[in-house]
């Protein structure tokens, strides 16, 4: 088990390009063990034999997982070599397919890195509506609410940043506001159509292990009020009458994965 500094698992996602395919996959793949703490650690960019051997000692100084996405042939044969000579488990996550692909088509891949990082419109869209998630994040400007497409609503740690930063990938410029009996919440909550407010909810005893946890994971004793049930309780109750009042989707990220609740949210919008 991971102790409060040390988390479960380290895995390097190495990269010719951005790295953002690897991350995802991990990201899915870490899901699966909910709540083990993983640190995922991007290397992007890495295109010569230097920097990728540095990377492997880094994976076996502390026991890591290597997954990479390169496309370079060369650098993925080094990689192979690499990480067999320092014994470090590497997953290659493309190559694979890659070959699979050139013997079925019988053409020979292109072998660029970040082609699918083509500077194109929905690109663009993409990095503004990251940018937009980053600058709206927990209520830190509520100008944000009137100019977004989704407004997320819950109380702490009901997953509301990532799942910005994971439809904002899908285009979507998402701000979201954290809920407190202490706060009243911005009025322009009330100023927007409901169909684009989502309230994220969540079990009273799940909601208290992940508490429990982050307070561990700072160093803070799990017995603080911010874990409590009945602190819990009181902040889901007064959630529930905002949502109400909104007149809003409201979905139970209980046991979801963040993919999961972001399609459930796409859906619903997508349908109004």
């Amino acid at each position: 088990m991971a102790t409060d500094t040390q988390p479960e698992v380290i895995i390097y996602v190495v990269s010719d390009s951005a790295g953002d395919t690897g991350e995802l996959v991990v990201r899915a793949a870490v899901a699966q063990f909910h709540p083990i703490h993983a640190d995922i650690r991007r290397a992007p960019f890495v295109h010569d034999e230097a920097s990728l051997e540095r990377f492997v000692l880094l994976a076996k100084e502390q026991g890591a997982i290597v997954l990479y996405t390169l496309v370079i042939p060369g650098l993925r044969e080094r990689m192979v070599e690499f990480a067999d000579t320092h014994q470090v488990t590497a997953i290659d996550l493309l190559g694979s397919l890659i070959a699979n692909l050139e013997e079925k088509t019988g053409r020979k891949s292109r072998q660029e890195p970040g082609l699918n990082h083509v500077l194109d419109e929905n690109y663009f869209r993409k990095v503004e509506a990251v940018e937009f998630a980053v600058k709206y994040d927990d209520m830190r400007d509520t100008t944000g609410i009137l100019k977004a497409d989704i407004v997320l609503v819950g109380v702490s740690r009901t997953s509301k940043t990532p799942l910005s930063m994971y439809l904002a990938h899908k285009q979507y410029k998402v701000a979201n506001v954290p809920l407190m009996p202490e706060l009243d919440p911005p009025a322009e909550l009330f100023q927007i159509p409901k169909e684009k407010v989502v309230g994220l909810t969540i079990d009273i005893d799940y909601l208290n292990g992940i508490r429990k946890e982050r307070l561990k994971a700072l160093g803070l004793p799990d017995s603080a009020a911010y874990a409590t049930t009945s602190r819990i309780e009181r902040e889901l109750k007064y959630a529930a009458q905002i949502t109400d009042q909104i007149g809003c989707l409201v979905i139970d990220v209980s046991h979801r994965a963040v993919e999961e609740t972001a399609s459930l949210i796409l859906e619903y919008i997508e349908s109004n």
